[in-house]
């Protein structure tokens, strides 16, 4: 399975992250905030769910696999990667989402989500938070305030578990980048998620 490691191998922790629904592992995205996140000293894995790579390959557009099959790769990483315990898993949108449903059944350390999927765009009523109470590490989603698949006033009627905490960029969409007019940049939005990030592995 593809892989791209930042930071050093001697990381208390190493965080596994995979991408989105519709954009590898070296999107710029992800390619930015792995980088940012291991510049503080963690390691970080990305990873490619065997459809994207074949995209790859094959030059056609695939859809991801249905989820047992991305659970099951996710699985394959962990146990490439390390033993449960030592490595936090997260990841964008869909890779997030898939890491999160893992955290409620591996004893990993920690969950880590860029831009969480609640909610399709436009339909708040199916909720894709049904595992969250069976978390069983802590778990950090960050968020653009601006984010189409879930919003900072959609939250407080969730009734998000004490296990999960959610930071909020502002003005940030769903890949954490705030509009011109917000008085900052997206490098910057991207630091700062990175500086939360940084705060809650060290915490593990």
């Amino acid at each position: 399975m593809p892989v791209l490691t930042d930071g050093p191998d001697a990381a208390a922790v190493t965080l596994v992250l995979a991408h989105g629904a519709g954009a590898p592992m070296d999107s710029p995205f992800m390619t930015a905030i792995a980088a940012r996140i291991a510049a503080k000293g963690h390691r970080v894995v990305r990873f490619e769910f065997d459809y994207m790579a074949e995209r790859r390959t094959s030059g056609r557009k695939r859809p991801p696999e249905r989820q047992p099959a991305l659970l099951d790769q996710w699985r394959r990483v962990i146990d490439e990667v390390g033993a449960p315990d030592a490595v936090a898993i997260g990841g964008k949108s869909m890779g997030g989402r898939m890491a999160s449903i893992l955290a409620a059944e591996l004893a990993v350390r920690g969950c880590l989500c860029l831009g969480y999927p609640f909610h399709p765009p436009g339909k708040p009523e199916r909720l894709r938070t049904e595992h969250f109470a069976a978390l069983r590490c802590p778990t950090l989603i960050i968020q653009g305030t601006r984010d189409p698949f879930g919003t900072r006033e959609e939250l407080p009627a969730m009734a998000l578990p004490d296990t999960l905490s959610v930071d909020w960029i502002e003005d940030g969409d769903h890949d954490l980048a705030p509009r011109k007019k917000s008085g900052w940049t997206v490098e910057q939005a991207w630091d700062r998620a990175a500086e939360i990030a940084d705060r809650f592995l060290r915490a593990l």
